[in-house]
């Protein structure tokens, strides 16, 4: 699946905040993911972040 900035995704696990709505802020070598609940920002290897993205 191809993703592009801006777009909205669910991971497997939900933040301690509770969501598991994160949105895509950097794609490259790695995604930089920010939590809808919160704001926390995370960064993934594309590996990573993909295997963790919920699937359809």
């Amino acid at each position: 699946m191809e993703y592009k900035i801006g777009d909205i995704v669910e991971l497997k696990k939900p933040h301690p905040c509770g969501s598991r709505l994160w949105e895509i802020t950097r794609i490259g070598v790695d995604f930089k993911l920010k939590c809808k609940g919160c704001g926390h920002i995370i960064t993934l290897e594309r590996q990573e972040a993909i295997k963790r993205i919920k699937k359809g």
